[in-house]
C-alpha cells in the first residue's frame, strides 16, 4: 500500500494543507505572501456576487440533476431489456457525448442556439414562433446550459444506473409477475429502492458536477448576460485571471464544505435501507 499512501501524501494531502494555507494569506504568484488571516473568507461571505454565483449553481442543479436522475432510470429500464434489439447500439449511441470533448460541443450549440442564424430559431420561425434569445438573454441562457449539460451526461447515468439494475436478481421480477404486479409497479416498489444507492451516488457525483462547471458558461456565455450565468466554479476561475489566489484559494475551500454538506445531506437522504 505504501506507493498508493506515497502519491495520495504528495499529489492529495500536501496540495490541501498548501491550499488552505494559501487562503489565509494575500499572494499573487509572486513575492512573499502577505498573512491575512480570515479576512479572504469574511470579504468572500460578504460578496453579492460570491453568493449569486452560488444561486446561479443552484437554479442549474434545479434543472439538471432531477430530470437527469429521472431519464438516467427509465433509459437505463429499457436499455436493460434482454428483449430489446441493438442493444449494444443504443448504449454506445447515450455514451457518445459523454466522451466527446465539451469545447467542441459548446461550440456547435453556439452555432444552433444563436439568435439570428440557429437552427432552433429556424424550426420556431416555421411554426410561426418568434426568435428565442437563447444565449443572451438571462430567462434562457441557464436553461440552455443546463440542457447542453443534461445531453452531455446523461449517458454517464444510464451506464451507473444500468450497472445498478444488472445487480437485482431476476427471480424478484419473474415472483411479482406471478403475483401480478404491474411493470409500473415493479418500477416503483422494486427497481427504484434496490437502485437507491446507485442513484445516491449518482446525485453526488452530478452535484459536485454542476457547482464546478466551467467550461460550458466559459465558452458560452462568458458568465453573461448580466452575470446570470456566472456558476461556483466560473467565479473561481475569475480570482485566477486577476492573480488573487489567496481569495481563490478561500473560495475554493468554500466550494469543498458547501459540496461535502450537499453530499451528506443526499447520501442521508437516499441512502437505502437494509
Amino acid at each position: 500500500m505504501f506507493p498508493f499512501v506515497l502519491l495520495f501524501l504528495v499529489f492529495s494531502i500536501y496540495p490541501l494543507v498548501f491550499t488552505f494555507r494559501l487562503s489565509l494569506t494575500n499572494w499573487n504568484g509572486s513575492g512573499v505572501a502577505r498573512w491575512g488571516g480570515w479576512e479572504n473568507y469574511t470579504y468572500l461571505l460578504t460578496n453579492p456576487a460570491f453568493w449569486s454565483s452560488l444561486g446561479n449553481s443552484g437554479v442549474l442543479w434545479l434543472l439538471i440533476v432531477p430530470l437527469q436522475l429521472v431519464l438516467a432510470l427509465l433509459a437505463a429500464v429499457v436499455l436493460n431489456n434482454s428483449k430489446l434489439r441493438m442493444r449494444g447500439f443504443y448504449r454506445t449511441a447515450f455514451i457518445v457525448p459523454f466522451v466527446t470533448p465539451l469545447v467542441a460541443m459548446a461550440q456547435i450549440w453556439i452555432v444552433v442556439f444563436d439568435t439570428n442564424y440557429g437552427a432552433v430559431n429556424g424550426i420556431l420561425n416555421l411554426f410561426g414562433l418568434p426568435d428565442i434569445a437563447w444565449l443572451t438573454s438571462t430567462e434562457w441562457a441557464k436553461p440552455t446550459l443546463a440542457l447542453l449539460f443534461l445531453w452531455k451526461t446523461t449517458g454517464f447515468g444510464i451506464i451507473i444506473v444500468l450497472s445498478g439494475l444488472q445487480s437485482i436478481p431476476a427471480d424478484i421480477y419473474e415472483a411479482a409477475s406471478l403475483d401480478g404486479a404491474s411493470r409500473w409497479r415493479q418500477l416503483v416498489s422494486i427497481t427504484v429502492p434496490m437502485v437507491r444507492r446507485t442513484l445516491m451516488f449518482l446525485t453526488v457525483m452530478q452535484t459536485l458536477a454542476v457547482f464546478q462547471m466551467f467550461a460550458e458558461p466559459f465558452v458560452m456565455t462568458d458568465g453573461g448576460p448580466y452575470g446570470s450565468t456566472t456558476t461556483a466554479g466560473f467565479y473561481l476561475y475569475n480570482h485566477i485571471t486577476r492573480s488573487d489566489l489567496g481569495t481563490g484559494a478561500a473560495n475554493s475551500f468554500l466550494l469543498v464544505i458547501i459540496a461535502m454538506i450537499l453530499s451528506l445531506f443526499f447520501v442521508r437522504l437516499l441512502r437505502a435501507k437494509d
